[in-house]
């Protein structure tokens, strides 16, 4: 019987949520001060639409405050025209280069409003995890920088031996399944390989927020088509509805269509370079002077970390004042990435 937990990390200039699955990170969740709170699943209200397309057969909408939303055009709806009012749900927030996508309810009325805001991290985790409150303090803590540094990785080990490795691209998720050293007759290894593939799969994808086109590359030959669909179907049943799943290829490839409905994680962790952000590295360095202040409660702290990092923690800086005292410095390091820090005391 699977277990899942959830965590609440409230820290200076974040709120972040974990689920754990037996243990292991299912979802990461973060909210940042300065979060558009309109970029996000849930949002709904009375839009304007700007703009159709009928190319493409899609409208750009507005809320009040809002950025320009894609609203999908379906033969059931009625013909928008621009300067109109209609009600609508944001169905997905936006990424790094896509905007983000609104469901149509009917038609508006009054003026351009929002009606209800999106559900809070807390919100979410209960969703999630319905049993309990989430557990808070320094184990909620543990848990999210657990979660960043796996959110973060490529490779993943399969129980029984071999891995997979998930690499997101702009048109599709793919997804290559080793056989590595998995003990055992070929045929049968390779079948376990890709059947295990299928839930550690589904649990990183939910992790990493990446959905949308995903696209297996299985290991071995002569797949047993209806047990692997019905192994990736029961995998990814809880990120129903809008899972489909097409049948396995002449080369070995399962495609499927995974709903989007949460922000990718890598876009808040990383910038467009692929290397860490400077805001996440400061909100990594403010947990580093926590954590620094908690072992040595009297001791003067001194930070080393990127120039980048250090203009943007310049903004965190007095709340962490507030919280352990004036008792810490920051000294830029010219060449060294966001991802490296060091605290100490002096």
């Amino acid at each position: 019987m699977s277990e899942r937990r959830a965590y609440l990390y409230t820290g200076i200039g974040e709120t972040v949520g974990v689920v754990t699955l037996d243990g292991r990170p299912e979802r990461l969740v973060a909210e940042w001060d300065g979060d558009d709170a309109l970029d996000a699943e849930g949002v709904r209200g009375v839009a304007r639409v700007k703009k159709i397309e009928r190319a493409f057969n899609s409208a750009f909408v507005a809320l009040p405050g809002s950025a320009d939303l894609l609203l999908p055009m379906r033969q059931d709806m009625p013909k928008l025209v621009e300067g109109q009012l209609v009600e609508i749900e944001i169905k997905t927030p936006s990424r790094r280069d896509k905007s983000a996508v609104a469901r149509f309810i009917g038609p508006g009325d009054g003026d351009p409003r929002v009606t209800a805001h999106a559900p809070t991290v807390e919100e979410l985790l209960r969703l999630w995890v319905k049993s309990g409150s989430p557990t808070q303090g320094l184990a909620a803590l543990e848990a999210v920088e657990a979660a960043e540094a796996e959110a973060l990785m490529t490779v993943f080990a399969l129980p029984g031996g071999g891995d997979i490795s998930i690499e997101s691209t702009r048109a599709l998720v793919a997804i290559d399944v080793d056989l590595g050293n998995r003990d055992g007759d070929s045929k049968k290894a390779a079948r376990a390989a890709n059947m295990a593939a299928f839930t550690t799969a589904a649990r990183v994808l939910r992790l990493k927020g990446l959905a949308g086109l995903v696209v297996f590359d299985l290991v071995g030959r002569g797949h047993d088509g209806p047990a692997l669909t019905t192994a990736a179907r029961n995998a990814f049943a809880i990120d129903n509805p809008g899972v489909g799943i097409g049948p396995i290829s002449k080369f070995g490839a399962l495609e499927m269509i995974v709903p989007r409905r949460t922000k990718p994680i890598l876009d808040r962790l990383l910038d467009e370079t692929g290397g860490l952000s400077a805001r996440a590295g400061a909100l990594r360095l403010v947990r580093a002077f926590e954590r620094e202040g908690r072992a040595d409660p009297g001791g003067r702290l001194v930070g080393r970390c990127s120039v980048a990092v250090a203009e943007t923690f310049a903004a965190l800086d007095v709340a962490l004042a507030d919280k352990i005292g004036r008792r810490f410095t920051v000294s830029p390091v010219v060449d060294w990435g966001n991802d490296r820090l060091e605290v100490s005391t002096s």
